[in-house]
């Protein structure tokens, strides 16, 4: 395959290979997909002769970054194993209408009974890197990172979280498991912001910890009790120039709410480290791919 030109928003590939999940998780995820689709098996394509081999040609109808090709291809293997995926793109390449793929030779039975299962797949999560695409590209040349969050599709979250890789933002924590982000909430019942930080260090859970406020006083707060990561919720762009000059460079900022294409360079150019958005994963458009089959 011809090296694509090399892109300064895209991680690089050894990155993306490393944030892959492991094979025999991809393969369940799509066991799961087949299974839900399939049922006791596919009728339409029983009509077809068992025997049968086709080929088939996938290609876009408009401009994307490519993302799922590990899913995508893991579906024709389930279902014939002896399948050939020729791909002439990969995970994180900016496609253009019109251009192909990937080239795919198999049973015809196996090729059609998981093209939409293949294509759920690829079209939703190109359609994740693309969005994540989009904002990289918006914050480009400056030191910030656009981040992911926990409001992914449900059953996806490490399908998406791979695809915002691939669009070259970043993840923020995998779930409730590998940080501890303190919210509003928490810090009501914990009855202080600083009580809040102090139990969550007294875990000793060996993972980040980060803080949410919701007024410049809050941040003061945080930063007093030592806070060494901060989510600025909704603050407006004065409120996170003045919380970064209040900060001096002692945490981290994140800015987060309600972000979207028009407003995520202005927050960042405000001086913020971080800034999460929500809509990478949970305002999914699927991107508009076609497969067509070629009988040999």
């Amino acid at each position: 395959m011809e090296q694509s030109t090399p892109d300064p928003v895209l991680p690089n590939r050894s990155t993306l290979r490393h944030h892959l999940p492991e094979r025999q998780v991809i393969e369940s995820q799509i066991d799961a997909a087949l299974a839900e689709d399939m049922g006791a098996g596919d009728l339409t394509a029983a009509l077809l002769p068992a025997g049968q081999r086709a080929r088939a040609e996938l290609i876009t109808r408009e401009p994307a970054t490519l993302c799922g090709c590990a899913w995508f291809e893991t579906v024709f293997r389930r279902l014939d194993p002896a399948s050939v995926i020729r791909w002439e793109a990969e995970d994180g390449d900016r496609i253009v209408p019109g251009q192909r793929l990937c080239v795919l030779e198999g049973a015809s039975r196996a090729l059609l009974t998981g093209e939409r299962t293949a294509m759920n797949y690829l079209q939703a999560l190109a359609g994740t890197a693309t969005r994540a695409r989009q904002y990289a590209d918006a914050v480009a040349g400056l030191p910030v990172r656009v981040l992911d969050t926990r409001k992914t599709l449900p059953g996806l979250r490490l399908q998406q979280k791979y695809a915002v890789l691939c669009g070259g933002c970043h993840n923020h924590r995998i779930g409730l498991f590998d940080a501890i982000l303190i919210k509003e909430n928490h810090i009501l019942a914990a009855g202080s912001i600083r009580a809040a930080l102090e139990a969550a260090r007294a875990l000793n859970a060996g993972v980040g910890i980060e803080i949410e406020v919701e007024s410049l006083a809050e941040l003061e707060q945080a930063l007093d009790a030592g806070a060494e990561l901060v989510l600025l919720d909704n603050f407006t762009l004065e409120e996170l120039r003045r919380a970064v000059a209040l900060n001096a460079g002692r945490a981290r900022l994140e800015a987060s709410g309600g972000i979207d294409l028009k407003t995520v360079r202005p927050i960042a150019e405000t001086g913020v480290d971080r800034i999460s958005v929500g809509a990478l994963t949970k305002d999914v458009t699927a991107v508009d791919l076609s497969m067509r089959l070629v009988t040999l």
